[in-house]
C-alpha cells in the first residue's frame, strides 16, 4: 500500500525513532509498504518517520535492488564526497551535502538476519540520508552556512 509522506515541518520528522525490538508481520507490512511508497514517489530512499512511523526503519534502492533494513546501525565511514541531494519529505528542493564517500552499516533484513553492507557512491549516500531521518537530521541540516536549498 502506498502510504503518504510526511512533508516538513511536520514533529514527526524531528523525532528521534525507537528500535524494532521484535520483528512482527506489522513490521514485515512496514517495510512493504514503504518501498511501495519509496516506488511510487521516484525515490531512492525512504525512512518508517517519513511515513509517521518513528520506527528504525529503512528502504533503498540505487538501481541494484531494494535493500531494507531494520535497526541500521551506521559503524564506520571513510573519505568525504559533496553532491547534490534531495528527500522525498522537502519536494522540489535541493543542496549540495558533504557526506562520507564510504560507509559500512549494520542491521537486520527483514528476515532477522544481521547484515553488513559495505557501500560506496549513491548507495553510501542514501544509506546516510536515511539513517539521518531515523535520528530527526534532514538533509538541509548538512547544508553550509548561508546556503539554502533551491
Amino acid at each position: 500500500m502506498v502510504r503518504k509522506i510526511f512533508l516538513v515541518p511536520h514533529p514527526v520528522l524531528r523525532i528521534k525513532a525507537r528500535p524494532v525490538e521484535k520483528i512482527t508481520k506489522k513490521t514485515l507490512r512496514i517495510l512493504q509498504d514503504m518501498a511501495e511508497t519509496m516506488y511510487a514517489n521516484n525515490g531512492v530512499g525512504l525512512a518508517a518517520p517519513q511515513i509517521g512511523i518513528p520506527e528504525r526503519l529503512i528502504t533503498v534502492d540505487t538501481g541494484d535492488g531494494l535493500l531494507s533494513l531494520i535497526n541500521p546501525v551506521l559503524v564506520a565511514t571513510s573519505g568525504q564526497e559533496r553532491d547534490v541531494e534531495g528527500c522525498l519529505s522537502i519536494p522540489g528542493q535541493s543542496g549540495y551535502v558533504t557526506r562520507a564517500a564510504r560507509v559500512i552499516v549494520e542491521g537486520l533484513d527483514p528476515g532477522g538476519r544481521r547484515k553488513k553492507i559495505e557501500a560506496e557512491g549513491l548507495l553510501a549516500r542514501a544509506l546516510q540520508h536515511e539513517i539521518d531521518h531515523l535520528d530527526g537530521i534532514l538533509f538541509t541540516d548538512h547544508l553550509k552556512d548561508g546556503e539554502e536549498a533551491k
